[in-house]
């Protein structure tokens, strides 16, 4: 969550910040008022608890020399109900100040782009190039079903809509790729993996920003009170919540491979082709948790260690600076990494890299300590190393030939049984 102090002390600033978000100002106001209002409910039960303590010393000292008690004691009795009522209601604005703070977005970075929605977006850059061949390139679907890739109608049998099953060459394509992103984060990249829960409880849901926002996007096991993980992000940050780290230790980088469970309640119809939106699917996610001076430089590096893998696969890609408007909820700046689909014609998303400066460090406790020995937040980042559905998509395209094989990418072949070629299943 964003710090009360920017409320308190730059408020005029906050809100044309946040307005570039489109955060309305009487939320602002709310949280503001909320906060002056427990400060105020704090200072007076500071001031009666010490008016109390004097009065005991004072009601020993009169009863020790026989005098008379009885109306400093109803006065203290009068005190100590007022500290009760102030205690109460306390407990109450202290839960309406955070269930407030909890609503509202982080700050963005003053250098992105300002908008609403994805038309502002910048493209940043772009690698490669696609020029259509002399043959018709099938879409996925197309050429899936040839090479026996995926069973559509058998996973809305199992489950419903959504929850594809992939079979044969596609399963074994989708493993080769999460082994090879893990071992270019953990063996060139410096990252540590880690096999984390898929469910997890509701603090870890609200330390990274899923709750109270995002709900009705996710699965929830309401008997346990646990949430299936929309993202590896949720676990993978969570790791430290409420830890201390040294700042000798900085850069902390985690990677991690989970299944996804999103529910999408306000995705109806949007790309629901295929594999292009599903309620189940794999990714690879890498986790930093970096010094505060250092966190949009490490940005930088996290969208190159992305790109690393779309590079390492030879594939056509482009990068998008989200605006202000399209950035995810708790980020402050954000880039997306897009694949060419040319059976779609059309660009997938399949990472998002973000900064959250302290944001969801607030919501977490997760701090560190300084070589001045003084405890801070800790500033972190995640980025997707990448979504495996959109990645499937685009590969099938990018590398499909005339015959309907797809050339599997050399860097996949070790991970692939030596294997050139994927071929229609006769």
């Amino acid at each position: 969550m964003i710090d009360i102090k920017k409320l308190r002390e730059d408020f005029d600033s906050t809100v044309a910040k946040l307005a570039r978000r489109g955060v309305e100002k009487d939320v602002l106001e709310k949280a503001r008022d909320l906060d002056e209002k427990r400060r105020a409910l704090v200072a007076e039960t500071e001031t009666l608890k010490a008016k109390r303590n004097a009065a005991s010393k004072e009601i020993g000292k009169i009863a020790k020399e026989g005098g008379d008690i009885a109306a400093a004691k109803e006065e203290m009795r009068k005190v100590g109900d007022r500290i009760a009522e102030i205690d109460r209601d306390l407990a109450q604005v202290e839960t309406d100040l955070r269930d407030t703070l909890l609503m509202i977005p982080n700050i963005p970075a003053d250098e992105i782009p300002t908008g609403m929605d994805s038309s502002a977006n910048v493209c940043v850059k772009t690698v490669g190039e696609w020029k259509d061949p002399d043959y018709t390139i099938l879409d996925h679907i197309t050429i899936g079903e040839k090479l026996g890739f995926f069973d559509f109608p058998r996973g809305v049998k199992l489950t419903g809509t959504g929850f594809p099953i992939l079979l044969g060459q596609g399963a074994k394509l989708q493993r080769a790729l999460i082994q090879y992103m893990l071992d270019v984060h953990c063996q060139t990249q410096g990252y540590t993996e880690m096999l984390p829960p898929f469910v997890v409880n509701s603090a870890s849901m609200t330390g990274t920003g899923q709750l109270p926002k995002f709900a009705e996007d996710l699965y929830h096991c309401q008997i346990d009170d646990f949430w299936l993980i929309p993202t590896a992000e949720v676990p993978v940050t969570n790791f430290y919540r409420d830890d201390i780290l040294q700042a000798k230790d900085l850069p902390v980088k985690l990677t991690a491979y989970t299944p996804c469970f999103r529910r999408e309640a306000g995705s109806a119809g949007k790309m629901t082709r295929g594999m292009l939106r599903v309620h189940q699917f794999d990714k690879v996610e890498m986790v930093n948790f970096v010094h505060p001076d250092k966190s949009f430089e490490q940005l930088e590096i996290l969208v190159d260690e992305a790109e690393s893998i779309l590079r390492g696969l030879g594939l056509h890609y482009r990068i998008l600076q989200l605006c202000s408007g399209d950035m995810g909820f708790s980020a402050a700046k954000c880039y997306d990494l897009e694949l060419w689909a040319p059976g779609e014609k059309q660009w997938l998303e399949v990472s998002s890299c973000s900064c959250f400066t302290d944001y969801q460090a607030r919501r977490l406790n997760c701090r560190f300590r300084d070589t001045d020995g003084k405890t801070k937040l800790v500033h972190t980042l995640n980025g997707s190393g990448v979504a495996l559905p959109r990645l499937m998509v685009a590969l099938m395209e990018q590398c499909q030939n005339a015959d309907g094989s797809i050339t599997i990418p050399e860097a996949l072949r070790p991970y692939m049984n030596g294997l050139e070629k994927l071929e229609p299943v006769k």
